[in-house]
């Protein structure tokens, strides 16, 4: 017997209520419920960042947190990475600018992940920085320079506007 509990939370910038089971991830019910594909699923143990969202600014694996935590909390995900004129946000637009995507897998979290970071830390980012806050997101494709070189503009970006 599956205990369901309702939750209140902020989705990408919308009042929600869900009711979910207690044992449910928050990646289930961002996927199933509410038909998001950014967050993915790839490792299901918080090891490779596919699943990355933004718990109150952190970035967080939604694939280890239960949704019942998200109670009261804002969530977002990489379908919210946008100005309000429909362009991309920095972290996305820097990312397809310097041609860090091929298959595209990673990218949604790892400009969740840069994202976060860039809101914690305003102005330019040093590399190291950078490359500690995407030690946990794996890419198998692009060997993560373009990346980390496209989160750099983006932080020298964020720091002229």
């Amino acid at each position: 017997m599956s205990v369901e509990v309702e939750i209140r939370f902020s989705l990408n910038g919308d009042e929600l209520r869900a009711t979910v089971p207690a044992h449910r991830s928050l990646l289930a019910m961002l996927r199933e419920d509410f038909a998001l594909t950014s967050p993915r699923l790839g490792c299901g143990e918080g090891e490779c960042g596919a699943c990355t969202v933004m718990i109150g600014g952190q970035a967080r694996a939604a694939c280890l947190v239960l949704a019942v935590e998200v109670d009261g909390a804002e969530v977002e995900t990489a379908e919210c990475l946008r100005r309000s004129d429909g362009s991309l946000a920095a972290v996305p637009a820097a990312l397809v600018r310097a041609g860090a995507v091929q298959c595209g897998f990673c990218m949604p979290g790892i400009a969740v992940t840069a994202t976060a970071l860039l809101r914690q830390k305003r102005g330019p980012l040093e590399r190291r920085e950078i490359e500690r806050a995407l030690e946990g997101n794996l890419c198998r494709c692009t060997g993560y320079t373009k990346a980390i070189d496209a989160i750099e503009a983006a932080s020298r970006e964020e720091e002229r506007s």
